[in-house]
């Protein structure tokens, strides 16, 4: 009859698949978590001003692709350092609109640095940059050693 009368049972306070869960794998999660909000401010989401990337890598090269809208060439600086890649920038942008009635003038500016690890080493001076409407494409060449550390284990059946 009690139990008519309430809606609702009390339950545990955290849901079955945590308490099921390894609290490592649990610890692991969590501390991605913060790292994703320290870095790109909402889990998931890259921090405003900051270019989006993709790397790729290859036997003999890193490719990397950064978005950067609204920058000039001469405003971007791209150097290595030890096992890093940095991209610098600075954007800025002035928009302004007249009406017949109306006159609205926006300024952003902005400064960022992206600082990506390298997952091999590169050749320095046969690294190559291209920046073509919005979007900036380098090629990191691996060096002899890089190239020679990578040992591939062919797969068999059985």
């Amino acid at each position: 009859m009690k139990d008519k009368l309430i809606p609702w049972k009390r339950q545990n306070a955290f849901p079955q698949r945590w308490r099921d869960e390894d609290p490592f794998e649990m610890l692991h999660r969590e501390i991605n978590d913060l790292f994703d909000l320290y870095y790109h401010g909402e889990r998931g989401r890259r921090r405003a001003g900051s270019p989006g990337f993709e790397l790729s890598e290859t036997d003999d090269e890193i490719r990397v692709r950064a978005e950067l809208p609204g920058v000039d060439e001469k405003d971007i600086a791209v150097e290595l350092e030890d096992h890093m890649l940095v991209i610098r920038g600075e954007r800025q942008e002035e928009k302004e609109t007249k009406k017949r009635n109306y006159h609205v003038s926006e300024m952003s500016y902005g400064g960022y640095r992206q600082s990506i690890p390298l997952p091999a080493e590169v050749d320095r001076d046969q690294a190559k940059a291209k920046f073509k409407r919005g979007v900036l494409t380098l090629t990191l060449p691996k060096t002899k050693q890089a190239q020679a550390a990578r040992k591939r284990i062919p797969v068999s059946e059985g």
